[in-house]
């Protein structure tokens, strides 16, 4: 087998999209080759090969992941199909404790020879590494389960649906587009399978084969006249599910707020009506007054707020962010230990219930282990508006004396060394009955914002700017119109500090990142973030268009 091959496509126009490069990890294959499977029996003998030999060269601790990761990535424009690459890329990681210091190698040899030889590297780091190291690892301490297994609950595999169907759905979306009056558009399907086998000397051989699928576009419409061109970008949410997600269900249909057409799926996605609204919205924003600067209560939709939760408080609240581990990829956190400790730090509102969640159903990050073996959990990190915890890993615990890791390790490939990343982080929906039109009937003056946009953070997650999709002008209680040019500045605190509450659980959703970057070498992770409607009173809107 040979080495991994990195591949980066270009993101084929879908500047809207945010991604300037889209990552293809392994070799390409055909779409034959990805139903085929590997013998768990031949990964169990794999693993104990790579755990003796660690032993038998020093090792204290070890654990090996044997992986597997599948990616289907289809691209299309208007009436054509610009791109299809399906992709696998298959090898061994083995991390170690020698010493008290941590070493990892891996290997796309995946032989008995291949698997010791990387389980010798390993250690061997380990033991040169441990020359310069302070402090010995404390490692959390975590049961061994045996022999389990876990899978996303799908029911449809994406991967065994047919290209050309797939690529229809994509065509027949473009064409809804362009028969409601787009110029250009462009769409994208992205399907990963990770097939996972961790194993580790505490004793747990764990199968895991997990899905996740984004069905996405980018839609434009120009006025020829004086060449102002608009978009909107698709609404949907990256799903930690099959391609049942592509089959929209009438009974699971969510009404948006008056005066928007805006509709949401929570657990399945209507591409070619969002589309078709798509090109409405973007001719709509051509003509769109442009909004006045100023102070205006904000209604965020769940699609726009997963994106500010992401950088606001998912982020920040990464502990090795917190101690500065974690700084050259977008920077540290303002949210220091010491606001931790005082058990009084504001972090928002009474309103504002945010926690972490590795095990809800449908969400990017839905597993039932993690990279380190640990069974994956829930835990409150700000309760009514009181920063009470952070993300942790295995030899992260016992510094913000937990006394088990949170569940939160991963890596994106068997080559890849497993590290703290963000869990799935929620908003917590109202307890009060409240639908958006009821939400929306107490505002006076603002402005909700449906879908994200153009964003930026400071180095600490603290100073930041968001813009969105649709911007629809509040008056008196009512929708009234849609405004341009749109986008909100706070800090962290002062913003969660102005949150006036959510809509109820009935109108609770997902949206998330299906390509999160983080780490040097940079690795990529697929996490969701849901929450309800929520408003934000009195938060500066800017005009961007404006010159200063």
């Amino acid at each position: 087998m040979k080495r991994r091959n990195f591949l980066e496509l270009s993101a084929l126009g879908f500047g809207g999209l945010m991604l300037p490069s889209i990552p293809v990890f392994g070799d390409i294959i055909s779409p034959e080759r990805a139903l085929e499977t590997v013998d768990t029996a031949l990964k169990k003998r794999l693993a104990d090969v790579a755990l003796n030999t660690a032993k038998s060269k020093g090792a204290n601790y070890a654990d090996v992941r044997i992986g597997r990761y599948l990616q289907q990535y289809i691209f299309t424009r208007e009436k054509q199909v610009q791109n299809i690459v399906n992709a696998e890329s298959f090898g061994v990681g083995v991390r170690v404790l020698a010493n008290g210091t941590w070493g990892f190698a891996a290997t796309s040899d995946v032989s008995d020879k291949g698997v010791a030889k990387a389980a010798e590297q390993a250690v061997a780091i380990a033991k040169a590494n441990s020359k310069l190291q302070k402090e010995p690892v404390q490692l959390a301490p975590v049961k061994g389960f045996g022999e389990v297994s876990w899978k996303t609950p799908i029911e449809k595999n994406a991967f065994e649906v047919p290209v050309g169907e797939k690529a229809d759905l994509l065509l027949a979306a473009n064409a809804a587009a362009m028969d409601n009056g787009a110029n250009f558009v462009n769409s994208a399907l992205f399907q990963v399978n990770e097939q996972k086998y961790f194993a580790s000397t505490e004793g747990s051989y764990i199968d895991q084969d997990v899905h996740r699928i984004w069905p996405n576009f980018t839609v434009t419409a120009v006025d020829k006249a004086s060449g102002k061109f608009k978009t909107r970008e698709a609404l949907s949410a990256p799903m930690g599910m099959g391609y049942e997600y592509m089959i929209p269900k009438a009974s699971e249909k969510i009404k948006g707020p008056e005066g928007t057409g805006l509709n949401g799926y929570r657990y399945a996605y209507d591409m070619l009506e969002d589309a078709a609204l798509a090109a409405k919205q973007a001719k709509e924003k051509l003509t769109a007054k442009s909004v006045m600067a100023g102070k205006y209560d904000l209604v965020l939709d769940p699609n726009h707020l997963g994106l500010t939760i992401h950088e606001s408080v998912g982020h920040p609240l990464e502990l090795d962010r917190v101690l500065g581990y974690e700084a050259n990829y977008a920077g540290t956190s303002f949210a220091t230990l010491d606001k931790w400790k005082s058990k009084s730090f504001k972090y928002g509102s009474d309103k504002v219930n945010i926690f972490a969640d590795k095990t809800q159903k449908g969400s990017l990050g839905y597993v039932g282990w993690d990279d380190e073996g640990v069974k994956t959990k829930k835990w409150d990190l700000i309760k009514d508006g009181v920063l009470v915890n952070y993300q942790a890993i295995r030899d992260q615990a016992h510094i913000i004396n937990e006394p088990e890791s949170h569940g939160c390790c991963y890596a994106d490939s068997w080559s890849s060394v497993q590290f703290q990343r963000m869990p799935n982080v929620s908003l917590a929906p109202g307890k009060e009955k409240m639908d958006v039109d009821k939400l929306i009937s107490g505002v006076d003056k603002g402005i909700y914002i449906a879908g994200r946009g153009s964003y930026s953070i400071d180095q600490q997650r603290y100073n930041f700017q968001f813009g969105g999709t649709t911007f629809h002008e509040i008056k008196n209680g009512k929708i009234v119109g849609m405004l341009e040019d749109v986008a909100y500045q706070s800090n962290t605190q002062e913003f969660w500090n102005s949150c006036a509450g959510s809509c109820d659980e009935s109108d609770y959703r997902l949206f998330g990142s299906f390509f999160d970057g983080k780490g040097q070498p940079s690795q990529i992770s697929a996490v969701s973030h849901g929450s309800a409607h929520t408003r934000f009173n009195g938060v500066n809107v800017i005009n961007t268009a404006r010159k200063i």
